[in-house]
């Protein structure tokens, strides 16, 4: 089920069925590219005023809600149970998923500091056995303002044939980035997950699981990084509840 929801569209599907989707377009072997976004509550803020964010997450193949306050807001709107899919969880579920169905299958990492993806290529070789990392590249500050550089990076990665790219460069770099070079990464599947490549490194410890199920892991993340965080989610206190209003209102039919 997909829903209108904060001037994007937005899937209500569980993890489940987000790794299902994922492995089928894999398997399928098409030669499309597709990407996955997941949206939070500091995404939700950017694409209020950002065209290039919004034309991104418009052709995005699937939108997996991040966060409770979204998810909370998707299920009054959509009178169901919406499951909270973060890329950090959506990952390694995907991970599970093609050690089954697609032994070998082929992973690249791009993002995170020089050498972080390097030790996470490590740990989910060792965790993941069946999986093979083709790639793993922490691009320098700037790179996505550089024409020509990003076309020799859309070339490493295209040569090294990965099924599925996870990207690691934060938001809105991320999601930018991938939808203007989509054309040119070849055919593949690319989740933009933030974090999650330092979280498989352990350069970045993620919260612990009582912490995420009392829906803390936001405080936890802040208090790992408050120079960086804390301004972000100062701004998400302040002008959230805005956007929430709008939709509720708009979704009443007021």
């Amino acid at each position: 089920m997909r829903i209108e929801l904060f001037n994007t569209m937005v899937d209500l599907v569980d993890k489940n069925e987000a790794t299902r989707l994922i492995c089928n377009w894999i398997e399928s072997e098409d030669g499309n590219f597709r990407f996955v976004v997941t949206p939070n509550v500091d995404h939700i803020l950017q694409l209020q005023d950002n065209a290039d964010f919004r034309a991104a997450y418009a052709d995005a193949s699937l939108v997996l809600i991040d966060g409770w306050p979204v998810a909370s807001v998707a299920k009054w709107v959509a009178r169901r149970k919406v499951e909270v899919v973060p890329g950090s969880d959506l990952v390694p579920l995907t991970f599970d998923a093609l050690s089954r169905r697609k032994p070998g299958a082929r992973i690249y990492l791009f993002g995170a500091l020089p050498g972080v993806a390097d030790l996470a290529a490590e740990n989910i070789s060792r965790k993941w056995p069946g999986l093979s990392v083709c790639g793993a590249y922490s691009p320098e500050f700037g790179f996505d303002s550089d024409a020509r550089r990003s076309d020799e990076i859309c070339g490493i990665i295209r040569e090294a044939r990965p099924d599925l790219i996870v990207v690691g460069l934060g938001a809105p770099k991320q999601e930018l980035w991938i939808h203007r070079h989509r054309d040119r990464l070849g055919p593949a599947v690319a989740i933009c997950a933030g974090a999650t490549i330092d979280f498989l490194a352990g350069s970045k410890a993620r919260a612990p699981v009582w912490v995420r199920k009392v829906k803390m892991e936001w405080a936890y993340r802040m208090f790992q990084e408050p120079r960086r965080l804390v301004r972000r989610y100062a701004r998400g206190m302040l002008l959230f509840p805005i956007y929430v209003g709008r939709e509720l209102i708009k979704h009443s039919g007021v």
